[in-house]
């Protein structure tokens, strides 16, 4: 059986307010696809003003993965 060629990934970088948040909600509307935080701070819970996490509105039409996992007590890395 033929391996099946993985889908390509989208990757969104740059400083706050430059539209990726945007764009990546455009992308969900138009393909089959997931948003995945990578902000070393969003991980965090209750630090949204900080760090200019979506609204609820725009998390209700584009949930973001690894976002709000933790508390801001607990440690975190890549390698976790």
């Amino acid at each position: 059986m033929a391996e099946q060629p993985l889908p390509p990934a989208i990757l969104l970088m740059g400083p706050t307010a430059s539209g990726k948040t945007a764009l990546a909600v455009e992308l969900v509307q138009r393909f089959p696809c997931d948003i995945i935080s990578v902000d070393s701070a969003m991980v965090y819970r209750g630090l949204d003003i900080g760090t200019a996490k979506p609204g609820a509105e725009i998390l209700a039409v584009a949930p973001h993965r690894l976002m709000d996992i933790l508390d801001p007590t607990e440690s975190y890395s890549a390698g976790r």
